[in-house]
């Protein structure tokens, strides 16, 4: 027995001996000159997974068996590098100097995140020519996310973003609806919307709404950046949200993907897309072109649309490239209206109009210079031009009132719009050899707005012309000019604690010509010519901080200003349902915000922020009554206002915690909660003084699990949204429903993936459990009511990709 015992213990030791022999590490260090590089994704081929480098640039790969193995770097703004290891008798130590890509290094603003796995996250302290330290930034990794991309669906793809009210109103995903920090969702016009760093909204000055929403599907990426954008992107209170687009794969010279998904209500989408990079490496272009159809739950509901995007960058040498860009989107969208309180309970899937139609025809065009003067010092000059229009269609009375017929109400915009943007970047070292960041730019803008408003005829098609001669309600042109000159620093004090003060000149001249007709009772309605000019400049100030932590966790706080010009919308409209107070001025204020954030132990991603939005002279609706004891909404400076809240952010994968990151599966579970209190202040008028803010939701709550491979994953979410209310009186209920309280609700998703080979199939549900529920009542179009969000539904996609 003992000799037995012997043996094993021989035996036992033998093996280990062996393994001790056979199975060694490659570590190494990642660094720029002096400068460790963290972030940086390193693959080593026969590894299952890549890793990320830490705070000090620094990886392991462990247990690795004798031979021959390919180690490949890949890091925003640097050259891939790779490099073939011998592994035979010895652990392996690295220290590898990374090359500088300068003609990579400034494709845009562009946000290059290699750490794949991940779903959400923050975006690095410099990158391209941008600075982003000491703010609270987020993106989406679009490729990541299992949601349905074919219908833009808002509440999955933002789950990971705290804070965002969203208007769900729109069922095939052609129109974007969000607000953060107590902003109003409405066309996501408190947001700078851009397109791989160009606007594109109708007008950015003077009607930044957006009719134009990129396809998720040809997406990279979406970043977020909060209020303190407003130095280097303009001064909205809600910050910048840039929709990355893909671009051509650079390892091969021609890849198709090729998407056709189907849904309830007669859903269809075809999106098809080629990339690639030819002529020696120099050209990368990608182009996608997709048809959307469908109706909707309710009658009069169906729409069309055509979306078309072509890419192409050039790489002259490694220091110059130049990069050109275009967009078409248009469509057709019958609109079902509104519906009063009363009707809503009883049966949301009803229609009261069948005569409202609108259609949008976008055309963005972008010419993107980017060169690098050295490793240290780089600039990227943007050009581009809006050339669309949109036309709204339609009855306008209020939704309690049947329609009889008659003439309806046409209101045509056209956009003309010019920009040109120029940032340069530079680095050097300062205190302590630590390096330094200096950015400024200039922003030329030109924006034109021709708008016209009238009597329409009295058919029932898409038939948009006016009556008569010329508009009988309003023709304006609205021309507005921008100078913009900017500057920040990020000034790294010591290795962990970094300071970026910024400042921006702003020169805004909006201009309004053209006429209106006064309505008169007993004499015939009186045409009334207007012409004005409102030039103004001012100055944003801006100061921010970040402190590292270690182990990828990181102390930030920053102030900045902001300022809101008024809408053209809000000098000139007609509508029955609203008026507007001719004294409006333009709104000021601030944001503020102190937040802690990291990946911890590359599990588990964490952002953690308070935030204090200051918002004077705040432009708002209240409920009123005139003369003829008529109710109706007033668009006025209602008061100011002060949003204080909490937003949090929880993502980790249990699976790679309990495995120590051995598991072939993932496990995610996230949680995106937001507190939000926002009440006006600062006002005599009772009817509003201490009210709560309209668009508001004091809770928010997305949360969710995800689990699968690399080969199929399903991914359940619940989203739920407290009590809020449509206008500045907290106003319960009206007979129009253009004013009154949005009710809680909660709505849940259910997505399944699964992959093989060049096929993937994307299927899911969405409102799950049919809740029955409504997140906006419109005073306008696609109003005027409550508009009903849709019932439960389902969708699939079949992707092939070759």
């Amino acid at each position: 027995m003992k000799s037995v015992v012997v043996f094993f213990l021989i035996v036992l030791l033998s093996i280990n001996a062996l393994s001790a022999q056979t199975n060694f590490t490659a570590s190494g260090t990642l660094r720029s000159g002096n400068e460790a590089l963290a972030g940086a994704t390193v693959v080593l081929s026969g590894q299952e997974k890549p890793i990320v480098s830490n705070d000090n640039g620094f990886f392991r790969f462990s247990k690795l068996q004798p031979g021959t193995y390919t180690l490949t770097v890949y890091y925003s703004g640097f050259r891939e590098y790779s490099h073939s290891l011998q592994i035979v008798d010895k652990n392996l130590v690295l220290d590898i100097n990374m090359e500088a890509d300068t003609g990579r290094a400034l494709e845009t603003i562009l946000i290059r995140d290699f750490r794949s796995e991940s779903v959400s996250g923050k975006l690095n302290d410099v990158s391209g020519t941008a600075i982003y330290a000491g703010k609270k930034t987020e993106f989406i990794n679009l490729k990541n996310i299992n949601a349905n991309l074919a219908t833009n669906n808002t509440r999955q793809i933002y789950a990971r973003v705290p804070g965002l009210n969203i208007w769900e109103y729109d069922r095939g995903g052609l129109q974007l609806g969000i607000g953060g920090r107590g902003l109003s969702p409405n066309r996501s016009s408190n947001f700078n919307i851009r397109q791989n760093g160009y606007d594109i909204s109708a007008d950015a000055l003077g009607y930044p709404e957006s009719y134009y929403t990129p396809s998720t599907e040809a997406l990279e990426k979406i970043e977020i950046i909060r209020g303190a954008a407003s130095l280097q992107y303009g001064p909205q209170f809600g910050g910048l949200v840039n929709f990355v687009m893909k671009e051509g794969p650079t390892n091969k010279p021609f890849e198709i993907t090729s998407r056709q998904s189907f849904g309830s209500f007669n859903f269809f989408n075809s999106f098809n897309s080629i990339g690639g990079t030819v002529a020696k490496n120099k050209l990368n272009y990608y182009a996608f072109y997709q048809y959307k159809t469908g109706d909707s739950w309710r009658p009069n509901s169906h729409f069309d649309q055509h979306n078309a995007y072509a890419h192409l960058s050039y790489a002259f040498n490694p220091k110059f490239k130049v990069t050109a860009e275009y967009t078409l989107m248009t469509y057709l969208a019958q609109q079902p209206g509104g519906l009063t309180d009363q009707q809503f309970e009883e049966d949301p899937s009803v229609s009261n109009r069948a005569r409202n139609w609108f259609k949008v025809n976008w055309n963005l065009i972008s010419l993107n210079f980017d060169y690098a003067f050295n490793k240290n010092t780089r600039f990227n000059w943007r050009n581009y031009t809006l050339q669309g229009g949109r036309d709204a269609l339609g009855v306008l009375t209020y939704i309690n009132r049947p329609d009889f017929g008659g003439d309806r109400d046409l209101m045509s915009d056209r956009y003309s719009n010019f920009g040109s943007e120029l940032r340069l970047i530079h680095q050097y070292k300062l205190f302590n050899d630590q390096r330094s960041t200096f950015l400024a730019g200039v922003r030329l803008y030109r924006g034109l707005t021709d708008r016209k408003q009238g009597d329409a005829n009295d058919g029932s098609g898409p038939d948009f012309y006016f009556l008569g001669t010329e508009p009988n309600k309003s023709s304006y042109e609205f021309p507005g000019n921008n100078l913009a000159l900017f500057a920040e620093n990020n000034f790294n004090i010591t290795k962990n604690w970094s300071v970026t003060p910024g400042i921006r000149f702003e020169h805004i001249n909006t201009k309004a010509d053209g006429y209106y007709y006064k309505n008169n009772i007993f004499i015939p309605d009186e045409k009334i010519p207007e012409s004005t000019s409102d030039p103004r400049s001012f100055v944003l100030l801006g100061l921010g901080s970040s402190l590292k932590l270690g182990q990828g966790l990181e102390l930030y706080a920053n102030i900045s200003q902001n300022y809101r010009s008024i809408n053209f919308n809000d000098l000139r409209i007609v509508n029955t349902n609203a008026r507007v107070d001719p004294n409006l001025k333009d709104e000021t204020g601030y944001n503020m915000e102190l937040g802690f954030r990291g990946n911890f132990r590359n599990w588990f991603y964490t952002d953690i922020s308070l935030f204090y939005l200051k918002y004077n002279d705040r432009i708002g609706s209240i409920f009123v009554t005139d003369t003829s004891f008529m109710t109706y909404r007033l668009r006025t400076n209602v008061s100011d206002s002060r949003n204080l809240g909490l937003e949090m952010l929880f993502e980790g994968d249990i699976l790679k915690a309990m495995s120590h990151g051995r598991s072939k599966y993932k496990l995610l579970l996230y949680t995106n909660f937001s507190l939000i209190n926002a009440r006006y202040v600062n006002t005599k008028n009772t009817a509003i003084a201490d009210k709560l803010v309209e668009n508001v939701p004091p809770v928010m709550v997305r949360t969710g699990v995800s689990f699968g491979n690399q080969r199929f994953n399903v991914t359940y979410q619940c989203s739920y949204q407290a009590k809020q209310y449509s206008d500045a009186t907290n106003t319960e209920q009206t007979p129009t429903a253009v004013d009154g309280v949005i009710p809680a609700f909660s709505v849940m998703d259910l997505s399944a993936s699964y992959n093989w080979r060049w096929f993937t199939i994307y299927a899911g549900i969405n409102n799950l459990a049919n809740a029955k529920y409504f997140t906006r009542r419109a005073d306008g179009y696609p109003g005027p009511g409550i508009i009903p969000a849709d019932i439960r539904n389902w969708y699939a996609t079949l992707q092939f990709k070759l």
